[in-house]
């Protein structure tokens, strides 16, 4: 049954997000505000408000269309798919610039339905891709049988959480190879297979 009222003019939403975008890159996200965002996109800001409750919304409706849809990666080859998982991690994070990330994650921890958004959008698509990675590695009998999901997710997913933080290291796909590699040399039942595998397929060294 069709509801009545006009239907939502997509180009508005399109302005809109466009210039918090804009707005993102050019002062970061802490001045951003709900009039500057309306000013910049020529709307009304009644029109924002009718799409967008605040501006943690708005920020986190431009993160999720920079990002897209998470697809998990599944070639068979256990080494680069879980690399290639991570790389989504820490582009869910430079996507939107780590000195942005601690204060929309304080801003919207109080609202739970703000929160809610907040793991839908940045945290759970690319840590179930690392999970899911990791599951059909398992299937394949890639890695032990004792190991744990969970915390072999968490682990991963720590390294680019702490290193955008704080900064003080890098967080590059060499990098994130590495680490992938240090930790499948542990949870690997054939490791050596494995980089043999990645070398063949993907030209990993």
């Amino acid at each position: 049954m069709r509801q009545g009222g006009r239907p939502r003019d997509t180009h508005i939403d399109e302005a809109v997000l466009d210039a918090v975008s804009a707005i993102l890159e050019e002062t970061g996200y802490r001045t951003l505000a709900v009039e500057q965002v309306a000013k910049r996109a020529e709307v009304s800001k009644a029109a924002v408000y009718r799409r967008w409750p605040n501006r943690q919304s708005l920020v986190l409706a431009e993160l999720r269309r920079r990002l897209g849809r998470v697809v998990t990666p599944d070639t068979g080859c256990t080494l680069c798919d879980l690399t290639e998982a991570l790389n989504l991690f820490a582009r869910t994070f430079t996507c939107m610039g780590p000195e942005f990330f601690s204060p929309l994650l304080a801003d919207c921890s109080a609202d739970p339905d703000l929160r809610t958004t907040f793991m839908e959008t940045l945290f759970d698509p690319p840590r179930e891709a690392v999970r899911a990675t990791l599951s059909l590695a398992l299937e394949r009998g890639d890695l032990r049988e004792d190991t744990d999901l969970t915390l072999t997710v968490d682990t991963l997913a720590s390294l680019v959480h702490y290193r955008l933080l704080f900064g003080h290291a890098p967080v590059t796909e060499d990098e994130l190879e590495r680490a992938v590699t240090s930790l499948l040399s542990g949870l690997a039942r054939d490791f050596p297979a494995l980089r043999a595998k990645a070398g063949v397929t993907h030209g990993m060294a």
